[in-house]
């Protein structure tokens, strides 16, 4: 049986072995005796044993004495990368908004679609760095607290987001002031 269907221990020449045209082959009768636990047999043509790809433990190894979960640095990283990442997203659809609203008289033409693009651009920009510093004050209390205390609770969720929004309208209010009072001083 020339080319045929990969019983028997002949070989061919070329990638038609390969393709199961001939070559050593393995029946299922071959895998009957071994137990495939929540396994199909992966390929009468795989010369390895299916009990050695069963996994009963962890993929990664920890030190003594971790937990198998993120702790609050960790991810940290993550929340100021999305927090920045969404701020831009939606800063770039702001910018869009303004830009089509602020443009609307206009023709379309080169000066109207730079003007477009600059609003995107800006408003993505500012976005994203208020977002970022927000995440990024946030997981910073975040990572005190939980250091101070000891503890991994919702309370440090809670106080890390009070702290973070106090410092962040205690700035917003400062500054607010002090342009109100630069105003008062210049007598415009």
């Amino acid at each position: 049986m020339e080319g045929g269907g990969g019983s028997g221990n002949k070989t061919t020449g070329g990638l038609a072995g390969f393709f199961g045209a001939g070559g050593a082959g393995y029946s299922h009768a071959d895998l009957a005796g071994v137990p495939l636990t929540g396994m199909n047999p992966l390929s009468p043509y795989l010369n390895v044993d299916p009990r050695y790809l069963v996994q009963d433990t962890d993929e990664f190894i920890l030190p003594t004495g971790a937990n198998k979960t993120r702790g609050r640095f960790e991810l940290a990283f993550f929340t100021i990368g999305g927090c920045c990442m969404t701020g831009a997203a939606f800063g770039a659809m702001n910018g869009l908004r303004l830009g089509l609203k602020e443009t609307q008289n206009m023709a379309w033409s080169k000066p109207r679609n730079v003007q477009i693009l600059n609003m995107v651009t800006r408003q993505g920009a500012l976005w994203a760095n208020t977002l970022g510093s927000l995440a990024l004050l946030y997981s910073a209390f975040g990572v005190v607290i939980e250091k101070t205390r000891g503890a991994e609770d919702d309370l440090n969720t809670v106080a890390a987001g009070t702290m973070t929004g106090m410092l962040y309208k205690c700035t917003v209010s400062e500054m607010a002031l002090d342009s109100q009072f630069c105003v008062l001083l210049s007598g415009s």
